[in-house]
């Protein structure tokens, strides 16, 4: 199977390099100032300060493995596999108790992952509800009729804010932005 996505080592790893080297060397010499100097001071900051010293250089060196070869990913679209050929998928919504995850804010979750821009017949949604709250059987029943006209629409209209919250809240009024007539009235109609 074709790789995904394409990597390109930046120009400027030479100079990432030599900065890490230079690094290297001033943690080499402090720690050779520090061990030679050991008898010389007073023993308990002295150990400390060194214990200090090593925890973080070794914090520092464990980052350096990210910078030695730094590379910038990118999706290679023309190999992903057409909408036939992409994997089934399936997103587990739990809850428990009500009064901690609101039912509106579960409803929102499943509504959303059912929204996904992905193939109908290979998206799967399941909600489980540990605490068996009616609660939440009635906000589900709710969920499912307000999205056989949420889903559709979001399709319809390329909708980026799949969560209807976030849409009917003031952040979805970017998605406003040169809509249609009848984008309009349809938002309308699903208020």
């Amino acid at each position: 199977m074709a790789t995904l996505h394409t990597h390109t080592v930046q120009p400027w790893f030479s100079l990432t390099r030599l900065h890490i080297l230079f690094h290297s060397l001033a943690l080499f010499s402090l720690f050779y100032y520090r061990t030679t100097h050991l008898l010389h001071q007073p023993t308990l900051p002295w150990f400390l300060m060194t214990l200090a010293e090593a925890i973080l250089a070794e914090l520092w060196l464990y980052n350096q493995a990210f910078r030695w070869r730094p590379v910038t990913r990118s999706v290679a679209t023309e190999k992903l596999p057409g909408e036939e050929k992409l994997p089934a998928v399936d997103i587990f919504v739990c809850t428990l108790d009500p009064e901690k995850e609101p039912t509106v804010q579960v409803m929102d979750t499943v509504i959303s992952a059912m929204a996904m821009d992905y193939p109908s017949g290979t998206l799967a949604v399941y909600l489980s509800d540990d605490g068996g709250c009616p609660v939440t059987l009635y906000g589900m029943r709710e969920a499912v009729e307000f999205a056989k006209e949420w889903v559709p629409f979001c399709r319809k209209y390329g909708v980026k804010l799949r969560c209807p919250k976030v849409f009917f809240s003031p952040m979805g009024e970017d998605e406003e932005l040169l809509r249609t007539e009848g984008f309009m009235a349809e938002k309308e109609q699903l208020k």
